[in-house]
């Protein structure tokens, strides 16, 4: 089923996940897109951290495909506008199992064809650890306009 712009209320919840994170996906996004110490080597001088650790823009793409597979995928998403308060409070690790929790905080007309929906998102690990938040503005087609 489709879910389009008028199926969404404030206070609906979604779940994607888990996912595992493996060093070699970390070593391989990092080494493309945020070849940092602490990204590519597992015993950086660099790092304050005993171990390799996934790049933010990392966390934040799995988190995309955690949503695109517990929700966005089974609904009329057009486009993204942006995202708010973007926070990587704890650090992925090799072997973390990562959830994203999906919240609906608003819900608002945008045009005749599509409205926005605002998403607060929580990246989790294995421990409940918040790994990512953010506040995803997307905007939905409207049925009518199907």
């Amino acid at each position: 089923m489709t879910r389009y712009f008028e199926d969404f209320a404030v206070g609906d919840s979604w779940t994607g996940g888990p996912r595992s994170v493996t060093a070699e996906a970390i070593v391989d996004f990092s080494e493309q897109f945020d070849p940092l110490p602490m990204h590519v080597e597992r015993d950086s001088e660099d790092s304050m951290f005993d171990d390799l650790i996934a790049s933010g823009w990392h966390t934040g793409s799995l988190t995309m495909r955690l949503m695109v597979d517990g929700l966005l995928a089974d609904s009329a998403v057009r486009a993204g506008l942006g995202v708010d308060d973007l926070r990587w409070p704890t650090p992925v690790f090799p072997g973390d199992e990562l959830t994203a929790e999906m919240d609906v905080v608003g819900v608002e007309a945008f045009d005749e064809e599509r409205g926005r929906v605002d998403l607060a998102v929580t990246t989790t690990n294995q421990d409940d650890d918040v790994v990512l938040s953010m506040l995803v503005k997307g905007l939905f087609g409207r049925r009518e306009c199907e």
